[in-house]
């Protein structure tokens, strides 16, 4: 099964990893000489996204920041696949953690996320992009805006959403663009023991893991208000700037309404769920008519944090 893999000759344990949605076979690998590390194969079709996540990885490494060492990457010998080895990240998922956490360490742990994700951006800046942050950005949602509008479940509130991203959307124009983790929420953070906080699982789909690096507040965990709050206050350092607030509010109502095609079609059972997050997108931010949401400011509001 791992012919071609440079050290599969020393694995001692090997389980396979069932969770997860990227379509990479994922497996727990335990070597003789007693290192865990995570070992992805996929399709030798994605061989070149795969190569840029690796090598951002390298290059993220060499950044000291929190995220699994790279530790080898090529061609299965069959030549049909591709892995990738990680260093194994001990801990639990975030998503399991904060929940049993008081407001106030939910808070410190959002800080602690959102310095994390601003030393990836700092440290993977692209200057050399041939197109527009809003042409590559529009390429991917207006087909999905466009699907909702002929095909999707209507709703109190739609006509706001819609509205306010197309008052709202020649904001993207010019926008800097940098390596995005592109699915950064809670899942893909990990807790240790010391309550110290990593980030994994770079395996982007949409916009090949470039674009504005506020994009990655997407899935901001909104469901642990303090923790949201936290990581917006950790990665601006406190000193948040007004443009990011309209642009959070787009984001999120633009993720929102084009996930209910989705749903209808490829995730039933989500589909009202994803209706009640967009019923939620219009209560937090008064039908579209303020910026800043609700939870954020009534988080700061209970804690003094104002």
């Amino acid at each position: 099964m791992f012919e071609g893999i440079s050290i599969a000759e020393t694995f001692s344990k090997v389980n396979e990893i069932s969770k997860g949605m990227s379509g990479d076979r994922k497996y727990y690998i335990e070597t003789r000489d007693g290192k865990k590390l995570l070992l992805r194969i996929t399709d030798i079709s994605n061989y070149d996204t795969k190569k840029k996540d690796y090598d951002f990885l390298l290059s993220v490494n060499k950044a000291d920041l929190p995220v699994p060492k790279a530790v080898d990457f090529g061609m299965c010998e069959d030549r049909a696949s591709v892995y990738m080895l990680l260093e194994w990240m001990e801990g639990e998922e975030a998503e399991k953690v904060v929940p049993t956490m008081a407001k106030e360490k939910q808070y410190s742990i959002g800080v602690k996320s959102g310095q994390i994700v601003r030393g990836i951006h700092e440290n993977s800046t692209i200057n050399d992009m041939d197109r527009d942050w809003y042409a590559r950005y529009f390429d991917v949602i207006q087909p999905r805006i466009e699907a909702y509008k002929n095909e999707g479940v209507p709703f109190e509130g739609a006509d706001e959403i819609l509205s306010f991203i197309e008052e709202n959307k020649h904001l993207l124009h010019e926008r800097r663009q940098c390596r995005i983790h592109g699915d950064f929420h809670l899942g893909n953070l990990i807790i240790n023991e010391k309550e110290e906080l990593f980030v994994i699982d770079w395996q982007t789909v949409d916009f090949e893991g470039v674009g504005d690096p506020w994009v990655d507040f997407i899935n901001i965990g909104i469901e642990h208000p303090a923790f949201a709050a936290g990581q917006i206050d950790g990665y601006f350092n406190h000193q948040i700037p007004e443009a990011f607030w309209r642009m959070l509010a787009l984001y999120l109502a633009v993720s929102a309404i084009t996930s209910i095609v989705w749903a209808k079609y490829f995730a039933p059972e989500r589909l009202e769920s994803i209706l009640e997050l967009n019923k939620k997108v219009i209560k937090w931010y008064d039908g579209m008519n303020q910026v800043i949401p609700s939870w954020y400011k009534e988080y700061k509001v209970e804690f003094g944090k104002v």
